[in-house]
């Protein structure tokens, strides 16, 4: 397959880009800054700005699925603004290059934790993330009102962690994983796991879904 990686030096990018690599897709990394790439022979660095969105079809041409890891950044003081600025123009960009998929990495705060109640309602949930989290909802809402693409959402569980890469993970839908009474955990090498395993045999056409252990 061949695979276009935006964000594939970020926390969840990073991982995706090397479960994909070994799995023997050619992927395009699409990043801010191409020189933090490790070397590869089936790896194409490419920098590109996501806000972009002329430029970024560009280079999103050809390939067979797009996957969006993009996050501007914890610390941005506006990152739920350019968070869906940033989705904005990757959507259209996608459409514009003729890239039938796309599947986008959001967050765990839209996930339901009661009828009609998302994570990200509760008070519960953490300030820090909140502006972020709320990017990563209205990317959801916009893929729901998206007609043109094959589109796949993939909400992280509450708790996303470092970790070794076991191969084991169980599926959600819309609500938030739980294990016991607490939220279910899983490492960012298992959720790359999951995500490459969607890309190769999809089961979530125009859909949400969830992972955790």
């Amino acid at each position: 397959m061949k695979i276009a990686l935006i964000g594939a030096t970020g926390f969840v990018g990073s991982a995706l880009l090397q479960e994909a690599l070994n799995r023997g897709h050619s992927v395009t990394a699409i990043v801010r800054r191409p020189e933090k790439l490790p070397a590869h022979q089936r790896l194409v660095p490419q920098a590109a700005s996501v806000y972009d969105a002329e430029a970024l079809a560009h280079v999103l041409a050809g390939h067979d699925v797009v996957v969006s890891a993009f996050n501007p950044g914890w610390n941005d003081p506006e990152i739920r603004q350019h968070f869906i600025a940033g989705s904005q123009a990757i959507l259209a960009a996608t459409r514009t290059a003729g890239v039938r998929r796309l599947l986008a990495v959001g967050g765990a705060g839209s996930l339901y934790v009661a009828p009609g109640v998302q994570l990200i309602d509760t008070p519960e949930f953490p300030a820090t993330y909140r502006e972020g989290a709320e990017g990563a909802r209205q990317l959801l809402n916009m893929l729901r009102d998206e007609q043109a693409l094959d589109w796949t959402f993939v909400s992280p569980p509450a708790l996303l962690e470092p970790g070794e890469r076991s191969g084991r993970y169980r599926l959600g839908g819309d609500q938030l994983l739980m294990d016991g009474e607490s939220p279910a955990r899983i490492s960012v090498a298992d959720l790359a796991v999951a995500i490459v395993d969607e890309l190769e045999r999809p089961q979530h056409p125009r859909r949400r879904f969830t992972v955790g252990y």
